[in-house]
C-alpha cells in the first residue's frame, strides 16, 4: 500500500460555495454591458453542466441568439472578463467562506508533510483571490501549486488532474482528490485517482458512483459531516489518518478483488 502524499482540491463548491457568488457576478456583468440577461437559479443549475465560465456564457448565448455573429461571440470575451473583475472584487469583500473542515484539513494535511495541489476550471487567479480571501498569504504558501482551466482542457477531461499528478511528479494511488461535482469526479476517476466528494448546493442528489467516499463536508469539531456514501460512515470529520485509513481499506478490498493481478468478479 502507498501512503497518501498528497491532496489535490478542487476549488469552486469544494473550497467554498462559490456558485452564487459567480452568478451574482454575470448578472451584475449583464447589467453593465446592458444585455438584459438574467441568470437565476433554476437556469444556473442547467448552465453549470458546461465547465468554465466563457463556455458557460457561449453556450447561453447561442441559445438566446441563435447564429450569432463571430463578433458578437467575441464580445463575450469582454463580458466575462468584466464578470471575473467583480467576482474578486466580491471575493475580496470576504462574501465567500471555505466550507466546513477545509481550513482544518490544510493546515493538518500541511503540518503531516502532504503536499497540496488546487485543481480547478476556473482560473488561477480566481483561485488565488479564493485563497487570499480566506486563508491569506499563509494559507497561498501552503499550496505546492494550482492548475487553473486557462491550462488544461477542462472538466470531466482528466488533462487538469494529470497535469496536477506531473507537477507533483507522484503516481495517482499516492494521492486523493476533493471534489463536489459529478464532472470533477469524472475527470479524476478518468485521471486514476480517488475521490472524496461533498456536494455543493448546485450538485446535490448527482450520481457520484465510484467515489471513495459521499460526505456531505469534511467536518469539523463542533459539525460533523453526515455520511452519504462510501468511506466514512460512523465518523464525523475527515483527517489525516481517517483518508490514509479509508485508502488501506479500499487497498485491501482491491486485493481482494484480484487474484495474481487478475481480477476476479
Amino acid at each position: 500500500m502507498a501512503p497518501i502524499r498528497a491532496l489535490i482540491f478542487d476549488v469552486d463548491g469544494t473550497l467554498a460555495e462559490t456558485e452564487e457568488v459567480h452568478r451574482a457576478a454575470f448578472n451584475r456583468a449583464f447589467a453593465e454591458a446592458g444585455l438584459g440577461w438574467h441568470w437565476d437559479q433554476t437556469l444556473y443549475a442547467r448552465l453549470l453542466k458546461v465547465p468554465g465560465g466563457l463556455p458557460r456564457l457561449l453556450s447561453y448565448l447561442d441559445t438566446v441568439e441563435p447564429g450569432a455573429s463571430a463578433v458578437r461571440r467575441g464580445e463575450m470575451a469582454a463580458v466575462h472578463e468584466a464578470k471575473a473583475a467583480l467576482y474578486a472584487r466580491m471575493v475580496d469583500e470576504r462574501l465567500v467562506q471555505l466550507r466546513p473542515g477545509v481550513e482544518r484539513l490544510i493546515d493538518e494535511a500541511h503540518s503531516r508533510g502532504l503536499e497540496i495541489v488546487l485543481a480547478t476550471t476556473s482560473s488561477r487567479s480566481n483561485a488565488e483571490a479564493l485563497i487570499l480571501a480566506t486563508l491569506q498569504i499563509e494559507g497561498l504558501e501552503k499550496i505546492r501549486a494550482i492548475v487553473g482551466g486557462d491550462e488544461a482542457a477542462l472538466k470531466p477531461a482528466p488533462d487538469i488532474y494529470l497535469k496536477a499528478l506531473e507537477v507533483l511528479g507522484l503516481s495517482a494511488r499516492q494521492c486523493l482528490v476533493f471534489e463536489d461535482s459529478q464532472s470533477g469526479l469524472s475527470a479524476a476517476t478518468a485521471a486514476g485517482l480517488r475521490t472524496i466528494v461533498t456536494p455543493s448546493t448546485y450538485q446535490r442528489g448527482a450520481d457520484f458512483s465510484g467515489a471513495l467516499a459521499v460526505l456531505s463536508h469534511l467536518g469539523d469539531q463542533f459539525e460533523a459531516y453526515e455520511h452519504i456514501a462510501g468511506a466514512g460512515e460512523g465518523e464525523s470529520l475527515v483527517s489525516v489518518p481517517a483518508l490514509q485509513r479509508w485508502v488501506a481499506d479500499d487497498d485491501d478490498m482491491l486485493g481482494l478483488l484480484t487474484i495474481g493481478g487478475r481480477p476476479v468478479f
